[in-house]
């Protein structure tokens, strides 16, 4: 069943292809109603997952048997949301492309391909196949963002690959290192988990590695360098597969890869995380505030919630107790689905905005809420999740995260509070720019949220709230795999 979702898409993308190019509406249709499948088949692992019983839906046989490497694949209480938000957005994604018609049978394979990619990283029990799923979900964008985004798209398509390269090969060559110092040889995670943890410079330099190669994808100050052209420059869809699910590769490695294969080296190199992370989130949320082009604004702000999830393993490397460290790795985990959520659906509602008056600076959008009553309410209420709002997911996470901080490092805590404060006055600034004051507008029509705009975004917000509201909703299925991680050495 999990392999059926994991190479559902790329077959779907494959029957696109041969799909006449002639007939693009046709097209259109078949990929929405295969990212509808894929979403539904995600459903039918959670349905079937219990959520006290570790590792599900397991399939391992030989892959390269010389190598000690297996097609090894399994689903977790952490894996289980990223896998499901993952085919979500891409479902979003294609609802919101339905209008277009250019290049349609490329464009959708190419979506169908990372979300194969994607699922098959957060589903991966294997080093190398994880690795292999990894470039998977990272090469279809280069070609999202070069052919179909503004521009300066080729300049930000080859800035994205040439990172996010460099950050993956650094990433193998600390699996590679891994692979070397295990008896008897292996890629497999569980079998490298159970075996004596790598010890020393050998464990420094695997860290680094695994630093490099995930802070690129989260990312983490100064290895964010790429995202913000990347945004600008990628359509609107590519952007919310980007932020929504292509980061959370990263999220991923940092919450469960790290601490299984690396728990000594993590606890002590943590101080060095810690800093990473604050650095993280103040410089994500200064930056944001210092930017005119609402995509950019959005695409900094990224940087500073995904600030939490190195936290979160800072936190788990500093900490002696087993409570503590289990909230912080709770609230990075919910703070990877939380992002997906909600910066998804900004992405989504900047995209809107620059369809409907043809530029994305703020300056030019004033009074929107007397012209797009819904829109507006949308976009408020994504901001208010956005800035940590009670009621929101992402109060809920980063909440766990900041109470964990405040166990651990108070100093910390304070920092991580001066981060919110300006996260807080930045969505205010926006809602007050845009939506409040006199009616001014850069287009005289400028039409309100219709059926298929509300159906791509509406979800992602009401999702939130649900999380927020209802959190052990998410926590009963994450909360297992962080108390097990929560006692290793």
């Amino acid at each position: 069943m999990l392999s059926l979702v994991i190479f559902f898409p790329l077959a779907a993308g494959l029957v696109l292809l041969v799909l006449p190019a002639s007939r693009p509406r046709l097209v259109r249709w078949v990929a929405l109603l295969a990212a509808v499948t894929e979403l539904a088949l995600t459903l039918v692992l959670l349905a079937g997952f219990n959520a006290n019983g570790g590792l599900q839906w397991e399939t391992d046989v030989d892959w390269i048997p010389s190598l000690g490497a297996g097609y090894s694949i399994g689903v977790t209480g952490i894996s289980l949301p990223l896998i499901i938000l993952t085919a979500l957005l891409t479902a979003v994604a294609m609802v919101y492309v339905l209008p277009e018609r250019q290049h349609t049978r490329g464009h959708a394979f190419l979506f169908l391909l990372m979300t194969t990619g994607l699922i098959g990283v957060f589903a991966s029990r294997d080093l190398l196949l994880f690795y292999a799923f990894f470039e998977v979900g990272l090469v279809p964008m280069y070609f999202i963002i070069g052919i179909w985004g503004h521009e300066n798209r080729r300049y930000a398509a080859i800035k994205f690959f040439l990172y996010t390269r460099a950050g993956s090969l650094a990433m193998l060559l600390s699996f590679l290192g891994l692979y070397l110092s295990s008896s008897p040889r292996t890629f497999s995670l569980d079998e490298l988990a159970a075996q004596s943890p790598l010890s020393g410079t050998g464990a420094a330099l695997a860290l680094l590695g695994l630093v490099l190669g995930f802070g690129v994808k989260l990312p983490i100050f100064p290895l964010h360098n790429w995202l913000p052209d990347a945004h600008v420059e990628a359509p609107t869809e590519g952007s919310v597969l980007l932020a929504g699910a292509q980061l959370k590769m990263g999220a991923y490695g940092f919450i469960v890869v790290v601490p299984t294969l690396l728990p000594q080296a993590t606890r002590e190199y943590a101080p060095w995380l810690l800093a990473i992370a604050l650095i993280t989130l103040v410089y994500g949320a200064l930056a944001a505030l210092a930017q005119s082009d609402l995509k950019r604004l959005v695409a900094y702000t990224s940087v500073n919630h995904m600030g939490y999830v190195i936290l979160g393993l800072a936190v788990w490397g500093l900490a002696d107790d087993g409570d503590v460290r289990r909230l912080a790795l709770n609230g990075a985990a919910v703070q990877a689905v939380s992002h997906g959520l909600l910066t998804g659906g900004l992405f989504l509602l900047v995209g809107m905005l620059q369809a409907r008056g043809h530029t994305r600076e703020m300056s030019r959008f004033s009074g929107l809420l007397q012209a797009a009553p819904r829109y507006s309410f949308l976009l408020a209420a994504l901001a208010f999740g956005s800035l940590g709002l009670p009621g929101f997911s992402g109060f809920v996470a980063e909440f766990q995260v900041l109470g964990a901080t405040v166990s651990e490092q108070l100093w910390a805590a304070a920092v991580v509070v001066l981060g919110l404060v300006i996260m807080t006055a930045l969505f205010i600034l926006v809602l007050v720019r845009i939506v409040m004051g006199e009616l001014s507008l850069p287009e005289p029509n400028f039409p309100d949220l219709d059926a298929r705009e509300a159906i791509a975004s509406v979800p992602l917000v009401v999702l939130s709230l649900a999380i927020g509201v209802l959190p052990f909703l998410l926590l009963r299925y994450i909360d297992p795999v962080s108390q097990q991680l929560s006692t290793l050495p």
